[in-house]
């Protein structure tokens, strides 16, 4: 007996050297743990970000499936813990049909999610006022007071860990120039200095410190027989909050980029690089199943750049591995901006968590044990073993 418990505990600490030599080789091929995938493709979906206890939590709600037709829109809601393997599923968010074009923000340590629009059969796109706040915690959400004007496909950020500022958007039948804020203390809202652009949707931006950068987005560009025609817009505008009035903005119009405006582009401020960053997107004006309003096709792009605060000036950076678009936000781990979820470049609604710089192979694990069960080197039993032996 003595002799058989010996000999298993020299093959654990085989395996294990064998399982640490497989995860060195795979930790060279992806540099860090690559976040999975979502538990089922969604595009346009609202995503947000906050870490508690030190750990990153990154959220994502609403959003259209892969069918890509009115009866796709969810009002599903997931959760990603840092190093974890896979999406949780929370409770769905509490309204009656699914959203489009939300957009979601973390402030004081809770989640915040703002209007988006609800299609019917018939194509009818209703923009809504509904804001809600979702506790990590406790899992619970809780309806709060409307967004005065509803707006979708707007761009939102935080300004001192309390206050939600929802700029420009689309609003029942038109694109609106208001800037929106809400005070996650108090539960009300406040205008601000209107945004001076085209009034825009599906426009990006970002925020560091006080200073956030507005770009690109779709226009109403003419009316012809009663009906709208829709462009995207070359315009990036700087805007200053004011630190002893957050309802005062001062703006500057940026130099325009080279090429075409970009449509749901991801966007975001980086603190660390002092860059307003965006990412994806595409230059062609789409409905929401990817086809252009013209008929055209959308086609998603590498292209990731970004408005350097200290340089004063747009910068250009490498393109992304992965094509994409249809982002409403994304999130910053192990040193670079992750987006979720979107469309590929064929169109088509993807679960991937798609990076600025890594090329991922989607649910690469995090740990030797998980890295071991999940190829097949080991069973489920052999990985409590195996712990045991650790």
């Amino acid at each position: 007996m003595i002799f058989g418990r010996e000999t298993k505990r020299i093959r654990i600490r085989i395996a294990i050297q064998v399982i640490a030599c497989l995860f060195t080789l795979v930790s060279l091929a992806f540099p860090i743990p690559c976040p999975p995938p979502l538990p089922t493709p969604l595009s346009n979906n609202a995503v947000a970000s906050l870490k508690i206890d030190g750990k990153l939590r990154v959220f994502s709600f609403f959003g259209l499936k892969r069918g890509k037709t009115h009866k796709d829109i969810s009002r599903n809601a997931y959760m990603w813990i840092e190093s974890g393997m896979n999406w949780a599923h929370l409770k769905d968010v509490p309204v009656d049909e699914g959203r489009l074009a939300s957009t979601a923000e973390a402030a004081g340590g809770k989640i915040y999610i703002f209007g988006g629009y609800t299609v019917a059969e018939d194509g009818t796109e209703v923009s809504t006022p509904d804001v809600f706040s979702f506790d990590p915690l406790d899992g619970k959400y809780k309806k709060l007071k409307d967004i005065p004007t509803p707006v979708d496909d707007a761009v939102s950020f935080v300004y001192r860990n309390r206050y939600v500022y929802l700029v420009s958007g689309w609003s029942a039948d038109k694109n609106v120039s208001l800037v929106q804020v809400f005070d996650t203390r108090k539960n009300r809202w406040f205008r601000a200095t209107d945004y001076p652009g085209t009034p825009v949707f599906g426009h990006a931006g970002g925020i560091v410190e006080n200073k956030f950068v507005i770009a690109d987005g779709v226009a109403v560009v003419d009316v012809v027989g009663g009906k709208k025609k829709f462009d995207t817009v070359n315009e990036g505008w700087l805007g200053t909050i004011d630190k002893k009035d957050p309802a005062k903005i001062v703006y500057r119009r940026l130099p325009q980029l080279p090429g075409r405006g970009h449509y749901r582009m991801a966007g975001a401020g980086d603190k660390r690089r002092n860059v307003i960053l965006f990412m994806g997107g595409t230059p062609t004006a789409y409905n929401y199943n990817g086809l252009g309003y013209n008929g055209t096709p959308a086609s998603a792009t590498k292209h990731v750049f970004g408005f350097d605060l200290n340089l004063d000036k747009w910068k250009a950076y490498d393109d992304k591995p992965v094509a994409s678009m249809d982002h409403r936000g994304m999130f910053y781990y192990g040193g670079e901006w992750w987006s979720v979820g979107g469309m590929d470049s064929e169109r088509n609604v993807i679960p991937s968590v798609l990076s600025e710089r890594t090329s991922c192979r989607q649910n690469v694990p995090s740990n030797r044990l998980s890295f071991a069960f999940n190829f097949g080197f080991v069973n489920e039993s052999q990985v409590s073993t195996l712990r045991s032996g650790l």
